[in-house]
């Protein structure tokens, strides 16, 4: 049987499992309570927040032949059909590859005849800000009055390049980066799951490494259990990173607080021949240092003279400036 990477194994098939999208999840089960469904959604956010995977679990939900508490019950004909990507009525398109008005014109030509199946047929139209602006007018009548069995469901990762007479006609919901945290738990969760041997420090590392994203956490994931033989250590998980240790990285700021120049030079020196790319460094030290000024920023502000927050936060400013322009 062929391997199923972490990321589409457990992408979540009902509004219960999805991880750190709340405040949308919460407004889609009211809407399917009260039977408010609007006629346009559109999903914004950054890579891997789940903005595919909520528009997919919505249209499963408007065409769901039992609902469970206003989730998909995942095992009518519907729901398995849509899960195995064989359900007619949802008509997935990537804009980026379908950029002109020819292929938007095709696309809509039959949204005025009735749903296959389902109550409803969906148009799931992801990276929407990729069509042109052709395509854009040709969508625009029938987003402003489709058909009542009509449903749109757009995911974009940049939503300013869309224009503004489309966005009015949609209701927008801007989904979260997620926490370092809530990665982390969803990691711990899998892997239990998968019987895969792991320690605690090594998956935090990788969740803040996911930047935000759960979808790059999961590929992340993967090759550690790859590159660990089946296990998930700290040890191997910094080698793949290419990160820098913790320790010295204290080791350094204490010897430079003591003015140790001999030490400083010697912990230099060993992180030099451990890794390769001086720019990974710098940006560990950076981000040390910008959370460090912040804990002092914020207990000058209670405890110290006025003046003396306003010069640490220009020092703050020129080195959030001085780490950008070495990370370009």
């Amino acid at each position: 049987m062929n391997y199923q990477v972490l990321a589409r194994k457990w992408r979540p098939h009902n509004f219960t499992e999805v991880v750190g999208q709340e405040h949308v999840v919460k407004s889609l089960i009211n809407a399917l309570q009260h039977n408010r469904l609007h006629h346009a959604y559109l999903f914004t956010g950054t890579r891997g927040v789940g903005k595919t995977t909520i528009a997919r679990i919505l249209a499963k939900a408007i065409n769901c032949e039992n609902l469970q508490d206003f989730n998909p019950c995942g095992v009518c004909s519907v729901c398995r059909d849509l899960d195995e990507g064989r359900f007619l009525d949802l008509i997935e398109v990537d804009a980026a590859s379908r950029t002109k008005v020819e292929d938007t014109r095709d696309l809509l030509d039959n949204a005025q005849y009735a749903p296959n199946h389902g109550r409803y047929k969906v148009y799931l139209i992801d990276e929407v800000h990729m069509l042109s602006g052709h395509s854009f007018n040709a969508l625009l009548k029938t987003l402003e009055e489709p058909p009542p069995h009509v449903k749109f469901l757009l995911a974009t990762t940049d939503p300013h390049k869309i224009p503004v007479t489309v966005l009015s006609r949609c209701l927008q919901f801007n989904l979260k980066r997620l926490l370092p945290a809530q990665i982390f738990t969803q990691m711990e969760f899998i892997l239990q799951q998968e019987n895969i041997e792991f320690e605690a420090a090594a998956l935090k590392l990788l969740s803040r490494a996911a930047d935000g994203s759960m979808r790059d956490g999961l590929s992340l994931l993967d090759q550690a259990i790859v590159y660990g033989n089946g296990k998930v250590t700290t040890e191997d998980v910094r080698a793949m990173l290419g990160t820098v240790a913790q320790q010295p990285v204290d080791d350094i700021l204490i010897a430079l607080a003591q003015g140790d120049a001999v030490a400083i030079l010697d912990k230099i020196n060993e992180i030099a021949n451990r890794y390769f790319r001086s720019c990974i460094v710098s940006h560990w030290f950076n981000k040390y240092l910008r959370q460090l000024i912040m804990i002092l920023m914020v207990t000058c502000l209670r405890h110290c003279p006025p003046c003396l927050p306003l010069k640490m936060f220009s020092f703050f400013i020129r080195l959030v400036w001085w780490d950008k322009k070495t990370s370009i």
